[in-house]
C-alpha cells in the first residue's frame, strides 16, 4: 500500500516537472544561435507551431562558418558584416554578433512595421507626443498640428532620418510609441532577430536598446522585400507637402543621409544602391546598412557598425562590398 502511495505521488512530482518545462518553454521568445563547427544557423521557436518551426529552418538566411573571412584585423570600424541575401555562407565579418548601439539604423524596423501593418494613404496628424527635444537629433521637422499621409512620414523617417517622423508613425501605427516597440521587437523576433532589442523607434541612445551586424541583415534582408521600402530608400530627395492646422499647406525639401546615393561617393564598379540607411550617434558612432546589386541582378547586404568618422564609414564599406562578384 505505502509502495502505491510512493509511486503515485512521484509520478505526480514527474507531471509536475514535465508541466513546468513545457510553460517555461512556452514563455520563452527565439533561440537563434550558431554551430560554427557545422556552419548551420539553429532556429527554434518555442512560441510557433510545427509549421512555423520548420519555415525557420528553412529559411535561406546566411550563415557564419569556417569560410566566411574575418577582418578583425582590417576593418577599422567596431563591427562588420557581409552576405549575399540568397543566404548561404556569410563572405565577411568583424564581431557580427557583438550586441551594439545601432543608432538610426534602427529606422529600418521601425519603417517595415510601418510598411506591414499601416496604409500609405493614411492621414497623420502630428502630436505633441511625437515631438524630440534632445540636442543633435536628426529631425524632419514635422510640427503639431500638421497633416501628412503615412507614406509622407516614410520619406521624412528614412531620408532625413527624422526622429520626430519615426515617432509619429509609432503612435500611429501602435497608438502609442510604446505600443510600437512592442510591435517592432515582436517583428524581431518573427524574423530570427534574437540579440535585438528596441526600446524606441528612432535609435537615439537608451537603455536596453540593442543590436548587432548579423541581426540589422536580417531586418534589411526583410525590408527589401518591398517595394514601398527601396523606392523611398532610393530617392535623393524628396519634396513634401503638408496640411497645416489652418487650413493652408505648406512645403519642405527632405535629402537623403546616404552619400551614396547622393553621389557624394561613388560605389565600386558594376554596383548600384537598392536601400540603405544610416545612423550616426556618439555612442554607435557611424552607421551604415546598405543592400547593393551587381550587374547579374544579385542582391548583396553588407553592414557597418562603429566607425569613427563618414569618411572611415565609407571605407570600410567600401572595402567589404568591392569584392562583390
Amino acid at each position: 500500500m505505502i509502495r502505491s502511495i510512493l509511486l503515485v505521488v512521484l509520478l505526480l512530482v514527474v507531471l509536475l516537472l514535465i508541466i513546468f518545462a513545457v510553460l517555461k518553454i512556452k514563455s520563452s521568445q527565439i533561440k537563434d544561435y550558431y554551430d560554427t563547427e557545422n556552419g548551420y544557423r539553429r532556429l527554434i521557436s518555442a512560441e510557433s507551431d510545427e509549421q512555423s518551426r520548420l519555415a525557420l529552418f528553412a529559411r535561406d538566411i546566411a550563415v557564419i562558418n569556417a569560410d566566411t573571412r574575418d577582418l578583425s584585423d582590417t576593418l577599422t570600424s567596431e563591427a562588420g558584416f557581409l552576405t549575399k541575401c540568397a543566404g548561404g555562407n556569410a563572405l565577411v565579418k568583424k564581431e557580427a554578433m557583438a550586441r551594439m548601439n545601432p543608432a538610426s539604423t534602427t529606422k529600418i524596423m521601425t519603417a517595415l512595421c510601418a510598411i506591414k501593418y499601416g496604409n500609405p494613404e493614411d492621414q497623420v496628424t502630428i502630436t505633441e507626443d511625437a515631438l524630440i527635444t534632445e540636442a543633435g537629433a536628426s529631425l524632419a521637422y514635422v510640427e503639431p498640428g500638421q497633416t501628412y499621409t503615412l507614406q509622407q512620414l516614410l520619406y521624412g523617417l528614412l531620408l532625413p532620418s527624422g526622429n520626430d517622423a519615426a515617432n509619429a508613425i509609432a503612435i500611429h501605427i501602435g497608438g502609442s510609441i510604446e505600443g510600437f516597440v512592442d510591435l517592432m521587437n515582436k517583428e524581431a523576433a518573427d524574423i530570427g532577430a534574437s540579440d535585438t532589442h528596441f526600446s524606441n523607434p528612432h535609435g537615439m541612445t537608451a537603455e536596453d536598446h540593442y543590436t548587432t551586424a548579423y541581426d540589422l541583415y536580417l531586418i534589411m534582408n526583410e525590408a527589401v522585400k518591398y517595394k514601398e521600402f527601396t523606392n523611398v530608400c532610393c530617392k535623393d530627395d524628396y519634396n513634401v507637402e503638408y496640411l497645416n492646422p489652418d487650413g493652408t499647406y505648406g512645403s519642405r525639401l527632405w535629402k537623403n543621409t546616404n552619400k551614396y546615393i547622393l553621389k557624394d561617393r561613388e560605389l565600386p564598379e558594376g554596383l548600384s544602391v537598392l536601400a540603405g540607411k544610416t545612423g550616426t550617434t556618439y555612442a554607435a558612432g557611424h552607421c551604415l546598412v546598405l543592400a547593393v546589386k551587381n550587374e547579374k541582378e544579385d542582391t548583396y547586404i553588407g553592414v557597418i557598425l562603429g566607425s569613427d568618422s563618414t569618411g572611415s564609414l565609407y571605407d570600410n564599406m567600401d572595402y567589404i562590398i568591392s569584392g562583390v562578384e
